[in-house]
């Protein structure tokens, strides 16, 4: 089970709730009381983050995949491979990249971790996936959110899917450094870390360091990698992703085609 970090806010109310109904209802009611408010709480925080962009402008997107998911029969049980223009550009290749291993493309650009947050039950839960990837954050970080937010997001992502599918896998691809947003890669690499810290605590969550493979000796973004807006990659980049995320996720999800 995990627990977020409680404002001042959010202390008072649980306290408030606390002293009301101590006198009455049994310490286990009272426990479980608060633990729905602290989730209450930080939904509310994350849904009204004034630096997320809201994600009805998104909705014409999310309602062409489910045109699509309508116009012919994808498979149930899959993986999901979803998150914003990192995973979009890969669609295509995607199915060979990963094969054996039957995958369903719901990148879309443009779109922060709250966008999936809020769209998890159109994008994602009607698939009934047993795995999902997940590319997210990269916006986020470059829009100036912050790496808490990003993080905590990401827990109330996880946390809306695995209530109705708690044995769903997530494999976490690291924010990559790219030339054009280097100067946030202090945030992006904290963002990762706290990334790579949530999934080391659920043995349901991995964590995928590309990051790594996509620094040079130098310890900057290898620029041999990426197209001519020193942002979105080439093909030579999906490669490398290709292979880091082969090496997690073959070994896992093979057996259950």
């Amino acid at each position: 089970m995990k627990f977020f970090l409680m404002s001042g806010n959010h202390r008072r109310l649980v306290a408030f709730i606390t002293e009301e109904v101590a006198v009455n209802v049994p310490r286990v009611l009272i426990a479980s009381a608060c633990l729905l408010v602290v989730s209450w709480a930080h939904s509310v925080d994350v849904a009204n983050d004034a630096s997320y962009p809201d994600p009805e402008r998104l909705e014409e997107v999310i309602k062409d995949f489910e045109s699509e998911t309508s116009n012919k029969r994808l498979p149930r049980k899959a993986i999901v491979c979803t998150g914003s223009s990192g995973m979009r550009g890969w669609h295509g290749d995607l199915y060979d990249d990963l094969a054996p291993l039957t995958v369903i493309e719901r990148g879309f650009d443009g779109s922060h971790m709250n966008d999936l947050l809020t769209y998890a039950d159109r994008m994602i839960l009607p698939y009934h996936p047993r795995a999902v990837v997940l590319y997210a954050g990269d916006d986020d970080i470059a829009g100036g959110i912050a790496p808490e937010t990003v993080h905590q997001t990401f827990l109330s992502l996880v946390e809306k899917v695995h209530a109705v599918l708690p044995k769903t896998r997530f494999y976490v691809l690291s924010i990559k450094p790219s030339p054009s947003r280097w100067d946030r890669w202090p945030s992006a690499r904290e963002a990762n870390r706290l990334l790579k810290q949530a999934c080391q605590e659920d043995e349901r969550l991995t964590y995928v360091d590309i990051a790594s493979e996509m620094l040079g000796e130098d310890g900057t973004p290898r620029a041999d990698l990426f197209a001519e807006d020193a942002l979105e990659m080439n093909r030579q980049g999906y490669e490398v992703w290709r292979d880091v995320l082969r090496s997690v996720i073959i070994k896992v999800e093979w057996p259950h085609e």
